[in-house]
């Protein structure tokens, strides 16, 4: 057909019989029967091509013009399944099903993936997902059979009921990124879920019987949490190994390699072991991508009295609902494998039951939340699954969790809005249950590495949570400017602080400098408002919407400081014995207070601040000092007159009481948060074109870059083409002999990274 590369073929074969011929083929016009013995030898044989990416982008081109009357890509999708039905059936090494299955899953997922990014109308017409109906049909599959149902439930099932061995690794792992090709119809359509939209393949995995459902989530965590090492090393595995079939690594050069294989460079280091588990990561974006998935279902059919496509689209939102997700009640219905409650006391369960370990799930999101899919993961989880979120709060060991998500926020300036949001919805959440807010003051933090700003040694897990939180507040008032995650932050603050226990002085001196940097905003804001109000002597226009913005910011900053002041006064009213330094922070700063004490919306909680001002400064002035007074000094009468504080003249106020609640339309959020994540991680490109899910920045222009090493002086150097691999405009890398340098290579065409440093790195 031209559009597949000549390749050398073994002397001893037949022309018919070599891999070019074969994939010629396959995209070629003519259209083999679903039983003929070419689908067998296009399976069986080693696909050991070496495929430029212009020339499997042709091979695309050819099989989309022709799949609508070969139906090949309906075919294979069927001998796929039947491959992964045989394999189920094997034990021990790997059979020719296998192969042929590992074979199948390459060819149609970069076939699937070319029609799905480059598909302009209806998906299923463009896909063709059919037989003709003058196909012979055999014995084991019905011509009414829905091809997408069953080639995605013969890979969940594979996927659900068969271990992860050496020999069964590289099945499993192209497996979930055939199902994160197949379900990447999502990125057709728009960021709101609508009953227009279509998605052939993750419909069919959402119809799936519970019982499978619940197997698949519980296999596709158990990966996340054993983390199965790549076997690289595996003689056992023949696809790996020699003998009749090629290693993975020499079948990069076929069609699949473009996309499917390139992780596996990135994750696999010099000595042979996987850094990383590449099958723990795309399990668990397979898991992401299943639970968050919405399906839009129309009620009845809506009858359009008007033009307007605004008005049409409200109807037609109005007679839509949600289906129901099994694999997210799955999620929700997790239960500890050590300590089953639910069956004790004989409830039943709404949907499918999955049993887990939760001490090695917890251990595991401990060590992964770095993360941003584990960060995501974990949200979930809180706040699906009640056992998991009960079972969180009763460890001992919070900081297993806490510290590496605090630390992610103190990082925040590298971090993605998203993933300091996600964080700061899992702190609220724990926030709520006043165990948590109590056992976080009782441990005790050596040190606190990562912290640059100060030495903190012998602190509270609580203080740091409050010094970041506090943090994180300025950090979005100088760069996000976000309401809702100053809202987030304050919250947790405020559901924390009747719980306060020893806080310690740089956390009380940064909880008084929030209040005084938000009072210090809000009076700049109300002296500028004022200033446009008396320039603007009564003109309209774009003066009267500036104040009005300013007068809506200036609401904000006045709730802003109300809660501060009401976190104050939750730790002064109930927790003051126990929190000196709080009260030396405000003694130290009482100036800050002065000018709102007679504010409307701040006097009566400043009442409170300035009732505990005068009984502590009464008692200052009651000692009588020889010489200055020192912080030890002033701290130590604080801590004795703490003893005796009987909170005389205090007005009680009702508790704020934080809890999260879900937007309506959590989908809008989270589908495109997902695939975001997914094509960011996973090695997948995908055509920046056809996403309409979120706003995606185009690529830099093609650049192509040839890596190789000096024979003799074993040091890499670096060829580039500005203009791609079609064009001979190679030039030498300027910093081609540098030692130690490392290199950072960009392949725009895949939007993949590989981060290569200094060695023998040969292409």
């Amino acid at each position: 057909m031209g559009a597949v590369p000549s390749t050398p073929g073994r002397s001893s074969a037949r022309p018919q019989d070599t891999a070019e011929y074969l994939i010629g083929t396959f995209v070629g016009e003519k259209s083999f029967p679903l039983s003929s013995d070419y689908w067998n030898k296009l399976l069986e044989h080693p696909l050991n091509l070496y495929s430029p990416t212009h020339r499997v982008l042709q091979a695309c081109e050819v099989f989309a013009q022709n799949n609508y009357y070969t139906r090949h890509l309906a075919k294979i999708l069927i001998h796929l399944a039947w491959c992964l039905q045989e394999s189920h059936s094997t034990s021990g090494l790997p059979s020719s099903a296998f192969m042929k299955a590992v074979n199948a899953i390459y060819l149609s997922s970069v076939f699937l993936k070319y029609l799905i990014e480059n598909a302009k109308g209806d998906i299923v017409e463009e896909l063709y997902l059919s037989l003709d109906e003058s196909e012979v049909i055999p014995s084991n599959f019905s011509r009414d059979q829905n091809i997408e149902s069953f080639v995605m439930h013969s890979v969940l099932n594979f996927i659900g009921k068969v271990d992860v061995s050496p020999n069964t690794y590289l099945l499993h792992h192209e497996l979930l990124h055939f199902i994160l090709v197949a379900m990447s119809t999502q990125l057709l359509s728009g960021p709101s879920p609508g009953p227009k939209d279509v998605h052939p393949f993750i419909d069919a995995a959402m119809v799936q019987e519970s019982s499978l459902v619940g197997l698949v989530v519980r296999k596709l965590l158990l990966n996340y949490i054993t983390r199965p090492r790549f076997p690289l090393n595996s003689a056992s595995y023949t696809i790996f190994s020699g003998g009749i079939q090629p290693s993975v690594l020499e079948r990069v050069g076929s069609a699949a390699a473009n996309f499917v294989l390139l992780p596996f460079n990135f994750f696999v280091s010099t000595s042979g072991k996987a850094s990383r588990s590449p099958l723990a990561d795309i399990s668990l974006h397979v898991l992401l991508v299943l639970i968050h998935y919405h399906k839009c279902v129309l009620v009845e059919p809506v009858e359009y009295g008007s033009s307007d496509s605004a008005t049409s689209d409200s109807l037609l939102k109005e007679n839509t609902y949600f289906s129901e997700n099994l694999y997210c009640k799955a999620l929700e219905n997790i239960r500890d494998i050590e300590f089953d409650r639910v069956d004790i006391e004989g409830h039943a369960h709404n949907g499918p039951l999955v049993r887990l370990s939760f001490a090695s799930l917890f251990d595991t999101l401990g060590m992964c939340l770095a993360d941003e899919t584990a960060v995501l993961l974990l949200y979930s989880l809180m706040h699906g699954n009640s056992d998991f979120l009960e079972y969180v709060l009763v460890r001992t060991d919070l900081d297993t969790l806490l510290m590496p998500m605090l630390e992610t926020l103190y990082n925040a300036s590298r971090r993605t809005p998203n993933q300091i949001y996600m964080l700061l919805i899992i702190l609220l959440i724990l926030s709520q249950d006043s165990s948590f807010n109590a056992s976080i003051h009782k441990l005790i933090l050596p040190s606190v590495p990562w912290y640059q700003e100060r030495l903190l040694h012998q602190t509270s897990l609580g203080s740091l949570m409050v010094i970041i939180l506090i943090r994180t507040v300025k950090y979005n008032l100088s760069k996000l400017r976000d309401v809702y995650l100053h809202t987030n932050c304050l919250a947790t603050l405020a559901n924390m602080a009747p719980h306060v226990h020893r806080l310690s002085a740089y956390a009380s001196q940064r909880l008084v400098s929030l209040f005084d940097m938000l009072a210090r905003k809000y009076t700049k804001l109300a002296e500028l408002k004022n200033d446009k109000m008396h320039i603007g002597n009564g003109e309209s226009g774009e003066g009267d919407s500036l104040t009005e913005d300013m007068t809506t910011e200036l609401h904000i900053y006045t709730d802003f400081l109300r809660i501060v002041l009401e976190i104050l006064n939750s730790i002064l009213t109930y927790a003051l014995p126990r929190n000196p330094e709080v009260v030396y922070a405000i003694m130290h700063r009482q100036e800050v207070f002065q000018p709102f004490k007679n504010h409307p919306r701040f006097n009566e909680l400043l009442e409170n601040i300035f009732t505990v001002l005068d009984f502590f400064n009464s008692r200052m002035d009651a000692h009588r000092m020889d010489g200055e007074w020192s912080v030890e000094k002033v701290l130590q009468v604080i801590i004795i007159n703490c003893r005796s504080w009987r909170g005389e003249g205090m007005k009680m106020f009702t508790q704020l009481r934080f809890t999260y609640e879900q937007e309506s339309h959590p989908e809008e959020f989270f589908i495109p948060y997902v695939w975001q994540l997914v094509l960011s991680q996973c090695g997948i490109s995908f055509n920046h074109t056809s996403i309409n899910l979120f706003p995606v920045n185009l690529p830099v222009e093609e650049v192509s870059i040839l890596l190789m090493v000096d024979p003799e002086i074993s040091l890499p150097f670096c060829y580039i083409n500005p203009h791609g691999t079609e064009s001979d405009d190679w030039f030498l890398h300027p910093k081609n002999s540098a030692n130690n340098f490392v290199y950072s290579i960009t392949f725009f065409t895949s939007n993949i990274m590989f981060f290569m440093s200094q060695g023998n790195c040969e292409f």
